[in-house]
């Protein structure tokens, strides 16, 4: 069941710069019965998306002052009032798990899950006060299913899946509902992005793992390349909007047809036959 509810309420989304955070600013903009103010960690991309119509703050997500100054705006321009958080921000260190340092890990961990947690209970108060909120965190297939040289990536958004599920718990006998979205491949700047994170914290050339990545740097550069099933970003829109709108929202949304078959697949395979079929993915 979906409520009608023209009233217009406010909906904090972070990672707007492009991919799935700028489409579902725009989308849920143009829906309607939502003011949505967007973050950006680059002040030039914040220009450009207040250029663009959208109410948009800096945030970095890596940064507690940055979090915190971004709150107090947010809390500011909406006299206390914010319905719904969309904790899209985060980014993929690519990397076989033996060359991760403890430095690299804690920069991936730091955007995908400690800021997001310090963001989300900052503005828990609010929504309690209110007494009604949608907590709605975008994790990924790869939160549920490891796969080769996503060790990082896949540590930080399974670390989100076990802390949401048990916010959820938490916040049973609340009017707030926590929800994660889990996509498989979405169009995006997310390769791009990974790319420079491989180049800048991966050693290859005294690495155990020299040749492989070699066909890892292909793959992330190969030109206008996208994944089997591979989505646009709005795939993952009509999921929030179910989120924000439903009288009863998912714990879980997969998007893409690779989050639904993986879901099914984790629950019903031996350890073993996962672990085969998951040696195939590059």
């Amino acid at each position: 069941m979906v409520i009608n509810n023209l009233q217009t309420k406010t909906v904090f989304i972070t990672g707007c710069s492009s991919g799935i955070g700028y489409a579902t600013a725009k989308g849920l903009a143009a829906h309607g019965g939502y003011r949505v103010i967007a973050s950006a960690r680059k002040s030039a991309d914040v220009t450009r998306l207040q250029q663009d119509g959208l109410e948009c703050l800096p945030l970095d997500l890596s940064s507690s002052e940055s979090i915190q100054f971004a709150v107090a705006e947010l809390l500011d321009k909406t006299q206390g009032k914010v319905y719904g958080l969309f904790n899209n921000a985060g980014f993929g260190q690519p990397g076989a798990v033996e060359d991760l340092t403890r430095d690299t890990l804690r920069v991936q961990f730091e955007t995908n899950l400690f800021g997001t947690h310090e963001l989300t209970c900052a503005l828990l108060p609010a929504m309690r006060a209110q007494g009604e909120g949608r907590i709605i965190h975008n994790s990924s297939l790869l939160g549920y299913v490891g796969l080769k040289y996503r060790g990082a990536y896949n540590a930080s958004k399974f670390a989100l899946e076990g802390l949401t599920d048990t916010l959820r718990l938490e916040l049973a006998d609340t009017n707030i509902f926590v929800s994660l979205i889990e996509p498989g491949p979405i169009t995006s700047r997310f390769r791009q992005n990974a790319y420079a994170n491989y180049l800048a914290n991966i050693d290859r050339e005294h690495s155990a793992h020299k040749e492989t990545y070699l066909k890892l740097e292909k793959r992330l550069t190969k030109e206008g390349a996208a994944a089997p099933f591979t989505l646009p970003p709005e795939a993952v829109l009509h999921k929030v909007i179910h989120a924000l709108t439903s009288e009863h929202p998912k714990a879980r949304y997969p998007v893409t047809l690779p989050a639904h078959v993986f879901w099914v697949l984790k629950r019903i395979l031996p350890t073993r036959t996962l672990d085969w079929l998951c040696q195939k993915i590059e």
